[in-house]
């Protein structure tokens, strides 16, 4: 075997640094920081809206409102100031404006400095710390004390008040019951291998319900790593979650990534041969990639080319390159 027929193999980065978040901001959200600024955990970063309306406002002569600018109406007779917020567009003599009356304060999950604040777009944060990527990120920014749990898929009945304000790790799957007794449990999040899209869409749909409560639960996400196939997590992840467990963590969804700040943590290089398969029905399993070893005909009489694995139990299986994976 050569060094370079591993490099055939699909490289995944296990830590990615330096970690830039984006927290997506709508028409009428008021950014609290500017670029530049340094923000610590929990701190405000923005107001956003619960059900944002367009008004109408006109505007003085001698006032010339610049879209995305935060503008108000001047003040009636016993009121501090008038009606606004953020102007949006000018049409027939009158200022278009998003304005709402419920704001909720969004906080930075993590420790870092502002780089980007576009008003109706979004605020860019570059965390202090390193994160691990995921492929997608359902919820809201949380972050919390990371929690390993012993089981491959967590149900409903195995959760209680002492996971209040901590990130569960599952191993494998979890479905959507769960994870919405996990909110109401107050679980700040969950990280998981694979989910699938039911679950996905039921998630999702409990989210919206949420988001239309008068009373709403602290923010809650969702970090899948892998995909929708069940599958256990991968040996190099777990052993970084491992070291990071009782620690802070965060998870943010644009980029969907867990976020940690240990600088002082010593992360080794997977072996340099050592392979996951991604897909397929050894999904999940895990070897030293042996050679490759040409095309193959695999299921459906399709000729693809494979690459030989050694599995720990001592077999070896014929795989797709396509279908490997190696982190570095």
């Amino acid at each position: 075997m050569t060094s370079a027929q591993v490099g055939l193999v699909p490289a995944r980065r296990l830590v990615v640094a330096p970690v830039d978040a984006h927290f997506a901001l709508g028409p009428g959200d008021q950014p609290l920081v500017a670029a530049g600024d340094s923000v610590v955990v929990g701190a405000p970063i923005a107001e956003r809206l619960r059900d944002p309306r367009l008004e109408e406002l006109s505007a003085p002569n001698d006032v010339d409102p610049e879209p995305g600018a935060r503008w108000y109406e001047p003040p009636r007779r016993g009121s501090d100031k008038g009606p606004g917020g953020e102007t949006m567009f000018f049409w027939h003599d009158r200022w278009r404006v998003a304005s709402g009356d419920i704001a909720d304060t969004v906080e930075s999950p993590f420790a870092g400095i502002v780089r980007d604040v576009r008003p109706g777009i979004g605020i860019t944060i570059r965390a202090a710390g390193r994160g691990i990527r995921g492929v997608v990120a359902l919820g809201g920014p949380t972050r919390g004390r990371l929690q390993t749990g012993t089981e491959s898929e967590l149900r409903s009945g195995g959760l209680d008040v002492g996971s209040a304000g901590t990130i569960l790790v599952v191993g494998s799957r979890v479905d959507a019951e769960t994870l919405t007794r996990a909110r109401a449990m107050g679980v700040g999040g969950v990280v998981v291998a694979g989910l699938s899209s039911k679950e996905r869409r039921d998630f999702i749909a409990s989210e919206a319900r949420q988001r239309a409560a008068l009373h709403r639960l602290p923010s809650f996400a969702v970090l899948v790593l892998d995909g929708a196939i069940r599958r256990p997590l991968a040996g190099a992840i777990q052993a970084v979650l491992g070291a990071l467990t009782t620690n802070e963590v965060a998870i943010v969804t644009d980029p969907p990534m867990l976020v940690f700040d240990r600088p002082n943590l010593v992360i080794p290089d997977p072996p340099h041969d050592l392979v996951r398969i991604r897909s397929g029905s050894l999904a999940g399993r895990e070897g030293r990639f042996v050679e490759a070893v040409g095309p193959r005909r695999f299921a459906g009489g399709v000729q693809l080319e494979a690459g030989l694995v050694h599995l720990p139990d001592g077999t070896t299986a014929a795989v797709p390159l396509g279908d490997l994976e190696r982190f570095v």
